[in-house]
């Protein structure tokens, strides 16, 4: 049998330990935004694909430690569907006093020059027979970083997350408690409305 005093100092060090727990869950929780759980319903791209080749190097990491955000350079012009690529004159509003001599930035003022696009090429593509807009993510206050990963540590863009998968627009949609029935990425499997459901 275990003296009264042993089991006095053995309740409270489990009652101790038990209270040192839970205050770590819960500053764990308070750590724990919205924004981060969103992020974990985007999984990384398991695949690791290659960054494309783009006409002129570009490091978010680099202009972004700088200060400048997302929507600095990356417009959401009407329709909404897609983010915009800055003009090159945008570009050139800074590059015209700064790394001027780079070969890049005389490439980069070449396309101001004449007025022509940079021919970007896009990191992410939307999958043949999904409809989908950043506007109404936006309007819905989803953050770049949510689906494209850590943006502002990325010195060559890539494919970081699996975002554009099935799975990870459903996960998102029911953590969210979005719409998430077919027809909402998917209007021609609505009735009467384009081809037939593809199971058909």
């Amino acid at each position: 049998m275990i003296p009264r005093n042993r089991k006095i100092v053995f309740v409270l060090a489990i009652e101790a330990l038990a209270v040192f727990l839970f205050a770590g869950m819960a500053v764990t929780a308070q750590e724990t935004k919205p924004s981060t759980a969103l992020r974990a319903a985007v999984p990384d791209n398991p695949g690791k694909p290659a960054a494309p080749v783009q006409p002129i190097p570009y490091s978010h990491k680099k202009h972004l430690a700088l200060g400048l955000e997302c929507k600095d350079c990356h417009t959401n012009a009407d329709p909404g569907k897609k983010m915009e690529f800055p003009a090159a004159s945008k570009c050139m509003q800074c590059h015209s006093a700064i790394a001027q001599n780079s070969p890049s930035i005389q490439k980069l003022a070449g396309f101001a020059k004449s007025g022509a696009a940079i021919p970007w090429v896009r990191v992410y593509a939307v999958l043949p027979g999904v409809t989908w807009t950043h506007r109404k993510h936006l309007q819905a206050g989803v953050k770049c970083e949510t689906c494209h990963g850590a943006v502002a540590q990325m010195d060559v863009m890539t494919e970081a997350t699996s975002v554009t998968s099935m799975f990870s627009c459903l996960h998102c949609h029911e953590m969210s408690k979005a719409k998430s029935t077919c027809e909402t990425c998917h209007p021609s499997m609505t009735p009467g409305v384009g081809n037939k459901p593809l199971n058909n």
